[in-house]
């Protein structure tokens, strides 16, 4: 009987419910919002775009930025508006200056200098080892050994 009312009582949401609408009015903010979301950082997340996340921070952010596109605000202010805010971090892509010098070539300079290492690391890996040449009391003892005559078998 309880679970008839508790039916009975949600019959008034699923007829009041409807079907899910953008966030903004108008399309053209929202294609805006998006396109600009996707060149944007979430700034908690940090490998995820505006775009992508779901922390409240990039809820947050996405409310600005839509109130800034209504502003009548262009992508490049917005965009400066948020590096001025947050430094070059919020950008997904930052651009190549000297400030971000480390972060572009970082990886290489890390890969070449792996290779430099590893390189001279098996170099001199080669320089300790000799050519495993034996010296001729080792090759007799060998050949005694194989041919039976030098004493105990193991």
């Amino acid at each position: 009987m309880r679970l008839f009312l508790l039916l009975l009582c949600l019959i008034p949401a699923i007829a009041l419910a409807q079907e899910a609408r953008p966030l903004a009015e108008d399309p053209a903010v929202e294609t805006r919002l998006k396109t600009l979301a996707v060149e944007l950082r979430c700034l908690v997340c940090q490998n995820q775009t505006l775009a992508d996340s779901n922390a409240p921070l990039a809820e947050d952010l996405r409310r600005e930025v839509r109130e800034m596109i209504a502003k009548n605000m262009t992508d490049d202010q917005i965009v400066d508006f948020l590096v001025t805010r947050y430094g070059d971090f919020v950008r997904y892509r930052p651009p190549f200056k000297v400030t971000t010098f480390l972060l572009w070539v970082g990886p290489f300079l890390l890969l070449v200098v792996g290779a430099t290492v590893l390189t001279m690391s098996l170099r001199r890996r080669a320089q300790k080892t000799d050519d495993g040449a034996l010296s001729h009391e080792e090759q007799a003892r060998v050949t005694q050994l194989l041919e039976g005559k030098g004493g105990s078998s193991r």
